[in-house]
């Protein structure tokens, strides 16, 4: 009976690792081993763009589910924050990437960057004790601070994240290593790079607590 149930479990989890995009060679290997967001999706990087202001937009038209399921059906799959509005904890953790990727970028054309959401699906309860895939996806754009013209034409990048389960989950969790904060990791990271064209080389970024409106706006200081 114990062999039979791992060997469910087994499966679960091959299947949820197959879910979300067509890529399944490279959507699981660490983000320092893949070209994020794929080669075909990004945009040539001519110079830096350091982040001058952003706009984050998470459309009221993203389907959530609480469903705890394997893997539910919607655009929003979020559960380490407390029940309430998704779409705005959503927003809250692509804000705080933004804003912690313009830290790291010292140089470069000063940009307006814009965001959009298109799915934000991470792990429910159930998915949690087998692992999976937190599947993310985004179309990003920037355009000169100073003129408007367009510098990155809108695109779409899979910010795909592998996502502990079971015990290494809550090993994860003790180190400090919750969902939100390998996420918001991960995600600089995605940022960083569809700007620069560069990884950074330092990452350590506490998520934020606090909750922003569905479409967050900012400005950032430039030095």
């Amino acid at each position: 009976m114990k062999n039979a149930t791992k060997a469910t479990l087994a499966a679960i989890a091959l299947a949820l690792s197959a879910c979300g995009s067509v890529d399944t060679a490279t959507r699981n290997a660490p983000l320092e081993q893949v070209s994020l967001g794929g080669a075909k999706s990004r945009a040539v990087i001519v110079e830096p763009m350091q982040i001058a202001s952003y706009r984050v937009n998470v459309s009221r038209e993203l389907q959530v589910s609480e469903a705890n399921l394997y893997y539910p059906s919607g655009d929003i799959v979020w559960r380490e924050d407390p029940l309430g509005d998704r779409h705005a904890q959503v927003a809250a953790i692509f804000e705080n990437s933004i804003v912690k990727s313009a830290g790291l970028i010292q140089s470069g054309r000063p940009v307006d960057v814009y965001i959009e959401v298109k799915r934000f699906h991470s792990l429910t309860e159930k998915a949690r004790n087998v692992g999976g895939v937190h599947s993310i996806k985004f179309e990003i754009s920037a355009t000169d601070a100073e003129t408007g013209a367009v510098l990155m034409a809108p695109h779409m990048v899979n910010a795909d994240l592998k996502a502990y389960g079971g015990n290494a989950a809550d090993r994860a969790v003790q180190k400090g290593l919750t969902q939100k904060f390998r996420i918001t990791n991960h995600l600089i990271k995605v940022i960083h790079r569809e700007l620069t064209g560069q990884l950074p080389q330092m990452v350590h970024a506490a998520p934020q607590q606090n909750v922003t409106p569905v479409v967050a706006v900012g400005t950032i200081a430039q030095n």
